[in-house]
């Protein structure tokens, strides 16, 4: 089988790899559709992200969608062509941490396509892939390109679970990726009264607002925009920080109101914090990372028709054009979700 594989940065290679066979609770899946992530980027672009560096050669990708090829002993509820997502997230279970109920804190986490760990765990983009059954979700009456949209969903599902209550809620979001603007699709699901969105592209605004975002702001374009909601001691309740950009974080709190909440989701390494306005105002800044629970939660909101993700994914190459989903990916002015087509 064919597996895309990052060696360095910019060395990206389509390997040969063997097909594996199911064990006990487990399925032999064919690989329907990735989605190129945040992450996998990083790898592409730049060999890691902060302290994360390749060590060694790996499949990238987390974000994929899949059919049922083969049932390994002991696994019922699925049936052999039926359409999966299929989640990276495989926690020990038995850790300190999933004890607690905390899984996406793993001390033994084996989540695709990453280079945390080292060995590294090898990640989901192949044409063959062996998944435990407990990481598929029934995704009849998707596309396969929208069930693999189910992981970043969940990852802002999480952060809107981190966040509290969110009825009523003024939200300010900060990066329109698909993160950011999954995070406006599920901040509205919850509730919030009004949400503005926050980028240097005018591309990914027009899909936030497109998504429902109240107000669209280009930064690069009006630099002070945000300095009217700062009156008062500030305006918002809820700041997604989806850049991990200092200055994005910086001029959210500046317009958060006292004892509004800060969930921070980009992934830029680490930043200075306005540690005097987050003490004065009594922020709460919260870190949310990963998910587990919330991805099957995603998927069944798709497949009621509650959250739309199909405007996202602007870009589908077959596996054989696979870095060319890579170039697409990196460019913000024509791209949000750009998916990597295995088979249909």
């Amino acid at each position: 089988m064919k597996a895309i594989v990052i060696h360095a940065a910019r060395d990206l290679r389509i390997e040969e790899r063997e097909v594996e066979a199911p064990g006990p609770g487990q399925m032999r899946l064919r690989l329907a559709t990735g989605g190129v992530c945040g992450s996998d980027l990083h790898y592409y672009n730049h060999g890691g992200f902060g302290a994360v560096r390749l060590k060694e050669p790996m499949i990238l990708g987390h974000e994929v969608s899949a059919f049922v090829e083969e049932l390994g002993p002991g696994v019922s509820g699925f049936a052999p062509g039926q359409l999966v997502a299929v989640s990276p997230s495989r926690p020990c279970g038995a850790c300190q941490y999933c004890l607690e109920g905390l899984p996406n804190q793993c001390l033994n986490m084996r989540f695709y396509g990453s280079a945390m760990p080292f060995p590294h765990i090898q990640g989901a983009f192949r044409e063959s892939l062996v998944a435990d059954a407990t990481q598929c979700v029934d995704a009849t009456g998707l596309t396969p390109g929208e069930a693999a949209m189910g992981e970043p969903l969940a990852v802002t599902l999480h952060a809107t679970t981190r966040a509290g209550g969110m009825l009523g809620k003024r939200v300010l979001v900060t990066g329109c990726g698909p993160i950011g603007v999954l995070s406006i699709l599920a901040a509205r699901r919850a509730g919030a009264a009004e949400i503005v969105a926050t980028d240097l592209s005018d591309f990914t605004l027009s899909l936030a607002a497109r998504a429902g975002a109240d107000r669209v702001i280009n930064t690069g374009k009006e630099p002070d925009a945000l300095a009217a909601y700062g009156a008062n001691k500030g305006y918002f309740d809820v700041l997604y920080e989806c850049t991990g950009v200092a200055a994005a974080l910086t001029g959210g709190i500046a317009a958060l109101r006292p004892r509004g909440v800060i969930l921070q989701l980009g992934l830029g390494g680490d930043m200075a914090l306005p540690m005097m306005a987050i003490t004065a105002k009594e922020l709460d800044l919260r870190g949310s990372f990963r998910f587990h629970s919330e991805f099957a939660v995603g998927v069944g909101l798709m497949q009621k028709g509650l959250i739309d993700v199909k405007p996202l994914i602007t870009h589908a190459v077959p596996l054989a054009e696979a870095e060319a989903a890579f170039r697409l990916a990196s460019d913000r002015s024509q791209a949000m979700k750009a998916q990597i087509v295995f088979s249909g």
